[in-house]
């Protein structure tokens, strides 16, 4: 199984890419934000690649980090992800964004992915909600390794969103307060603890503005 590819880059589409090893080319199909990330034509890079199988066709795809590597095997054991689906996930929300969607229960944030719709987008935060602690990402740091813990951690934050959205603010800017309040204050913050805080960021200079009117 091939676990990293290092090379040229030889050519590129519009979900795939062709890296050249000492005179072979590889296709590696990719996400929308690596491809993005790809070197010119010519010069070298390395890629992650995750291999798979199916019906006797090996497909390569190819990842920067190691943390959308292990989003992307995340989401195909989920029923009704595919590979398409999982880079299409993966082009419309960072490795940072999907786990704050996933820990808030943020189904709409999930549909901005191509071909994810409100059934599909319910069933990805229900089934991820008890596994997004295993990740290394910012906000690591309030997620308990129990699913009780990031059950009742993800239902104060919702309430902390939910009161911000309420006095005006945008709901980005209020899930990204409530994020580092989080981060700050510890999983052992209560709701109103939370607000107090994302309140508090989001009265600093340049964070946002909102309509008390």
């Amino acid at each position: 199984m091939i676990a990293k590819l290092s090379g040229l880059l030889d050519s590129t589409g519009s979900d795939w890419l062709i890296i050249d090893v000492n005179g072979v080319g590889y296709q590696i199909f990719a996400s929308g934000r690596t491809l993005s990330q790809l070197p010119q034509a010519g010069e070298k890079f390395s890629l992650l690649i995750e291999t798979l199988v199916r019906n006797e066709q090996t497909q390569l795809f190819g990842f920067y980090q190691e943390i959308e590597r292990s989003w992307f095997r995340l989401l195909l054991g989920i029923q009704g992800v595919g590979a398409k689906v999982g880079l299409a996930l993966l082009t419309a929300l960072s490795a940072d964004e999907l786990h704050r969607a996933i820990l808030t229960q943020d189904q709409t944030m999930i549909t901005r992915a191509d071909g994810v719709g409100p059934k599909l987008a319910g069933r990805i935060v229900a089934e991820l909600k008890s596994k997004v602690g295993g990740f290394g990402l910012e906000m690591s740091t309030v997620i308990s390794e129990t699913n009780a813990g990031i059950t009742s951690i993800a239902s104060g934050m919702s309430e902390a969103i939910s009161a911000l959205t309420n006095l005006g603010y945008r709901r980005p800017e209020a899930v990204e307060a409530i994020a580092k309040s989080s981060q700050t204050l510890g999983p052992g913050a209560s709701t109103e603890a939370l607000i107090r805080h994302g309140l508090n960021l989001l009265s600093q200079p340049l964070t946002g503005s909102v309509n008390h009117g």
